[in-house]
């Protein structure tokens, strides 16, 4: 009973989003005013998390919340054990990032006990809120700076913080995640709307996210020109002045080094094995062979999150424009976290 109880406040969590979300700010009442200032607020303390972001974030959630979502994510664990405290060292990188943890925690029948990015600190405490206000059943949940008296642990950090979390909690039932990003492989028939939807793969989120593509390979024939021209409806990207900087900065130092590079003046596209690329730049490689491309993705499989290709490609990938949109039973770094949940 608690479960379903639990699930049916949180559809109700959704409905308030996706009615928030449809509203300009004149429509704005009582409760519709909270959720804006807490955006604002967000943006203010830390201007990566924009109100343009913040809102996607929200509405790929509504998208996915749905009864009938979350009872079939569900149905494929066993949730009916004592509660168990799970500590939660969530990223603040992009808009709720740690939510799916978050959730999964609480709907697998645990307690989470949450210690927030600095950099996204208001939102995931608002959700809860709102979460418990629409349940009838308690969704309990502890916000902590640090953390203490829990059984396992779930923690978000870089390869070099990686180290000292998996030392840390050397003891604990855990997950350590690491940096990863993504990469797409272009087939070299596009279409236009296709080049168009892999824009929002690399810019969404100004290209923090581990969802975010950072490699393109393209035929060794592919006109460059053809992507930037596909580009052009993030243009306004530039006008952001911390990822300006990124731009300023990363184009002086190729310009130093005299190394080739292409430029649209918003992005710059550089010809380069690297699978990380810096924020502002996408790195990229010619293809003769499809082979070349799966023994890339094999050999660096611990730090790839998403292949974004054409199905037709025969890679385990997701479609153009659909990094930035995973489901319920979509995991950071491929690790069932409901299982990981439920032999804790």
């Amino acid at each position: 009973m608690a479960i379903e109880n639990q699930i049916s406040g949180l559809c109700k969590l959704s409905n308030y989003l996706n009615a928030f979300l449809k509203k300009d700010e004149f429509s704005f009442d009582e409760n519709d005013a909270e959720l804006n200032a807490v955006l604002r607020k967000s943006e203010i303390e830390n201007s990566w998390m924009t109100i343009e972001n913040q809102k996607f974030a929200l509405n790929q959630w509504v998208s996915v919340l749905n009864e009938e979502n979350i009872k079939k994510w569900l149905s494929h664990y066993q949730i009916t054990k004592l509660p168990k405290k799970v500590g939660l060292i969530l990223a603040g990188n992009i808009p709720l990032v740690g939510f799916h943890d978050v959730l999964a925690t609480v709907l697998s029948g645990n307690i989470p006990v949450i210690k927030l990015s600095s950099k996204d600190r208001l939102l995931i405490p608002f959700l809860l809120k709102k979460w418990n206000e629409f349940s009838e059943q308690e969704v309990r949940y502890e916000l902590v700076d640090k953390l203490e008296n829990f059984d396992a642990v779930i923690a978000t950090g870089s390869n070099n913080t990686a180290k000292y979390l998996e030392y840390y909690f050397k003891d604990y039932l855990s997950i350590i995640r690491k940096n990863r990003t993504s990469i797409a492989v272009l087939k070299g028939d596009e279409t236009d709307a296709e080049l168009k939807l892999l824009a929002e793969d690399i810019f969404r989120y100004f290209g923090l996210g581990c969802r975010n593509v950072t490699r393109i390979f393209i035929p060794e024939d592919y006109r460059i020109d053809h992507l930037f021209e596909n580009f052009i409806a993030f243009k306004d990207i530039i006008h952001h002045h911390k990822y300006a900087n990124n731009y300023e900065y990363n184009r002086a130092i190729y310009l130093l080094n005299q190394e080739r590079f292409w430029d649209n003046n918003f992005v710059m596209l550089k010809e380069d094995e690297a699978l990380f690329s810096p924020l502002s730049v996408v790195n990229f490689s010619r293809y003769s062979d499809l082979e070349e491309v799966k023994n890339f993705i094999q050999e660096h499989r611990e730090s790839i999150q998403v292949v974004v290709a054409k199905p037709e490609l025969g890679l385990e990938s997701v479609g153009l424009g659909e990094a930035q949109n995973p489901g319920l039973d979509t995991y950071a770094d491929h690790v069932d976290t409901m299982k990981f949940l439920e032999i804790i």
